[in-house]
């Protein structure tokens, strides 16, 4: 079995057939999937989509996209937010300064109430980072020395020192369709130095689909291309592939119920 970590099956390109790309995904072998929260005033319709299948969780949280928007989202709306069923993790939430959406002081401010939040509830905290490494490594050191959160920087695409950063933390890594890019040497040879039990992988669905699928929607069946390259890196079985990043995802996301074997 496969889990697709990270997806957004909210957005509009799932409209009208999210029935079937969720059977899809099934039929690929991708058992789970969490739906990812970017901004908290939608969580409702999230949460809902979580409700409508079994095998789907969500997540509670706002993009720092959306940092700005939200000015009166703090801690302690995450984790009333946090207290649905289906709710399995906090975020996504970060810093991105590639596009600086937000400014950035408003980011690290979010950021910061979304770790409380994981810190307090026990859930994981999924992090998106971009071009923002050395801020990213220097708030995380600070808030676990605050009080120890498990959490994954979600389609990781950041430099191999943030990520050996990131896992004497604590925390995991995930990886999605771009390790399958051609210009992607540098997350390649990041991918082979993470422990194995520190690894998960996701689509971003719809975005960033991996080869041979570049360029189309991305859904969370396409997983198994991300998986079956990642696969081939460390030189293993697609199967123990699956079997360590399933695990690996359980381990990390631990209010998710475990499928029982068929």
């Amino acid at each position: 079995m496969l889990v697709d970590s990270h997806c957004h099956l909210d957005f509009p390109d799932f409209a009208d057939e999210l029935d079937d790309v969720v059977a899809r995904a099934g039929a690929a072998g991708v058992g789970l999937m969490v739906t990812i929260c970017t901004e908290v005033r939608k969580f409702d319709r999230i949460a809902a989509i979580a409700e409508r299948f079994d095998n789907v969780y969500c997540t509670v949280g706002l993009h720092p996209h959306e940092a700005a928007t939200e000015p009166e989202l703090d801690t302690a709306r995450l984790i009333d937010r946090a207290r649905h069923p289906k709710v399995v993790g906090i975020g996504e939430s970060g810093l991105d300064y590639y596009y600086d959406h937000s400014p950035r002081d408003e980011q690290q401010r979010k950021f910061r109430a979304h770790i409380a939040a994981a810190r307090e509830t026990g859930l994981p905290l999924v992090v998106h980072t971009r071009d923002a490494d050395a801020d990213m490594a220097a708030i995380l050191e600070e808030e676990m020395r605050n009080g120890a959160f498990t959490g994954v920087l979600h389609c990781f695409s950041s430099g191999r020192e943030l990520a050996e950063k990131a896992v004497a933390l604590g925390l995991y890594i995930s990886l999605s369709g771009i390790l399958t890019f051609k210009k992607a040497d540098d997350l390649r040879e990041t991918a082979m130095a993470v422990p194995m039990d520190r690894l998960l992988v996701e689509t971003d669905a719809p975005y960033l689909a991996p080869v041979p699928n570049r360029g189309k929607r991305n859904e969370p069946a396409f997983v198994v291309h991300t998986a079956a390259k990642l696969a081939e890196l460390r030189q293993v079985p697609m199967a123990e592939l699956g079997r360590v990043t399933t695990e690996n995802f359980l381990r990390l996301f631990t209010a998710v119920a475990a499928p029982s074997a068929a």
